[in-house]
């Protein structure tokens, strides 16, 4: 991005672009779009007043991780002199397999470690929660640069600062060499410690951004909610956030040094590399090295239900231990912390086909077996007791969304609230999108637009319907009271206690919005019992 002292053509068109990037909000509020200067510890920036809100994009808070840099720790940023533009989204993490007709949303490089910044003040005295996110893809794809992100609706509507971040993800940001050299110690983290990286940039410099250091919130959905349960088992990220919300992204455990080393040869296999040959692997293309983690990527061992390939190595060190397991980390015991998940997560990924939707009982059976194996006919059982009338489909969608995700949320909540520390929140999100001729329920990423108060620009169905908008209303206010206080209570919802294993009270969030004890109990059991956690 170019560093300059005075207003170009160029920059001219930058700012028209980035004014048409949030044209949603602008459209809504006739707001013209213009210049704002902001001071970082690296050096100005410049970036878009839209209204009442500030934004800057792609804010380098790391240098570039290419050559020397892969698979090492995040370095500081080059200092800048001038003005540097900070009006466009940075690059994404290199991801995407190269091709002829190859579309990228932004962008991919190895110089990736940028973060935007969502305000409605710049050093104006004043010191508000800071809503720091991790966006999903598993630890594997993503970028923090969707539009679905745009935090301009959650800064405006409550008063508080949001930060996307970009950060290594895949072969980039995991790959396991700590026993080939000990330079290389931190290789299977480094992605995770971009975002320590980024949350130490707002330590030092969002008090400039109108933010409050010492009120961070680290919130994620998928795997941004695995980065936030990894984050809160990380020593190094201890005192950088002071609550954590997990949606859709519930873990238990990570890669262990022997399932970093398999991972590690399959890739080094593929390139044809020998082991130790780390500074040959350093110098692989940066397009060679994504076409080798795709081709490895599906022949990887995940050892454990619910992991993600690709996903970070406990090391001893950087990731001291696994995450959640056997119990909550004892590092993070005073965060509060809010986690959950949708209904129907899996119709996301099953989605309700004509052939799907006439699954018959054999074909769900099938499914269910190949998931669970022995224990599948005693869920199977308890699922159908608990929804009389499910077609097959439906009694498929709700198993595979509880193994693991709902039931690893509540193992979590549970864990969490066995440390008599900080409170769990345990929610689930059921409303129900119209999108997908109406079968698609409460899918996974259903609870996003909600909870960043972004209906204006989510699907043309779900942005014409009033109660969406109420619901939307409701959801994110609880986020921010809980970003606020540690407390997700507010009007307009049922009073929201704590998670406990005696209680086990869940919001279910609907139009009519309700705290229920342990719903679905049976099917609950039976799960915990499948996944080896009664």
């Amino acid at each position: 991005m170019p560093i300059t002292s005075r207003r170009t053509f160029l920059q001219q068109a930058s700012l028209a672009v980035a004014a048409a990037h949030f044209s949603p909000w602008a459209l809504r509020l006739g707001a013209q779009a213009s210049d704002v200067i902001a001071e970082t510890a690296s050096g100005r920036i410049r970036g878009t007043a839209i209204g009442d809100i500030k934004v800057f994009k792609g804010i380098p808070y790391g240098a570039s991780t290419a050559g020397r840099n892969r698979f090492m720790p995040p370095v500081k940023p080059v200092a800048w002199t001038g003005v540097r533009d900070a009006l466009a989204y940075g690059p994404s993490t290199p991801q995407t397999v190269p091709g002829p007709n190859v579309r990228m949303a932004q962008p991919e490089s190895e110089d990736c470690l940028v973060l935007n910044v969502f305000t409605p003040g710049l050093a104006d005295g004043r010191k508000r929660p800071v809503m720091f996110w991790l966006h999903g893809g598993g630890f594997s794809s993503g970028s923090g640069s969707s539009a679905r992100y745009d935090g301009t609706s959650l800064a405006r509507t409550h008063d508080v600062v949001l930060v996307s971040i970009n950060h290594r993800l895949n072969a980039f940001g995991f790959t396991y060499l700590g026993d080939m050299a000990p330079e290389f110690a931190a290789s299977g983290a480094v992605g995770m410690l971009d975002v320590v990286a980024a949350l130490e940039w707002v330590k030092t410099n969002i008090e400039r951004f109108g933010g409050d250091p010492n009120l961070v919130t680290i919130f994620g959905q998928s795997g941004g909610g695995r980065k936030v349960a990894t984050l809160m088992a990380m020593p190094s990220a201890n005192g950088l956030f002071h609550r954590a919300i997990i949606e859709s992204g519930a873990i238990l455990k990570l890669l262990t040094p022997d399932d970093g080393k398999r991972t590690t040869k399959l890739l080094l296999d593929e390139l044809g590399l020998k082991h130790g040959q780390v500074r040959e692997l350093q110098n692989v293309r940066m397009e060679q090295l994504i076409v080798a983690n795709e081709k490895t990527e599906g022949t990887r061992p995940l050892p454990e239900v619910g992991m993600a390939a690709g996903s970070p190595t406990v090391d001893g060190t950087f990731i001291p231990i696994h995450p959640w397991h056997p119990a909550g980390p004892a590092l993070s015991a005073r965060i509060p912390l809010m986690i959950g998940w949708t209904h129907t997560e899996e119709t996301w990924y099953q989605r309700p086909t004509p052939e799907n939707l006439a699954m018959t009982e054999a074909g769900m059976r099938e499914l269910i077996t190949k998931r669970l194996g022995a224990h599948a006919e005693p869920v199977i059982t308890a699922f159908k007791a608990a929804n009389p009338g499910a077609t097959p489909y439906d009694l498929n969608i709700l198993i595979t969304t509880e193994h693991p995700r709902g039931t690893f949320s509540r193992e979590l909540a549970k864990r969490k609230s066995a440390q008599h520390g900080a409170p769990a929140y345990l929610y689930r999100f059921d409303w129900e999108t119209p999108e997908g001729g109406g079968h698609m329920r409460a899918p996974h990423t259903a609870e996003i637009a909600f909870a960043f108060n972004n209906i204006a620009t989510a699907g043309p169905l779900i942005s014409k319907r009033a109660d969406a908008h109420a619901l939307a209303a409701k959801v994110s206010a609880a986020w921010v009271a809980f970003a606020r206080t540690g407390n997700p209570n507010v009007s307009g919802l049922p009073t929201w206690p704590a998670y406990s294993a005696d209680a086990r009270d869940t919001m279910l969030f609907d139009n009519e919005s309700r705290i229920v004890k342990d719903p679905d109990r049976g099917p609950r059991l039976a799960m915990e019992k499948a996944l080896g956690l009664s």
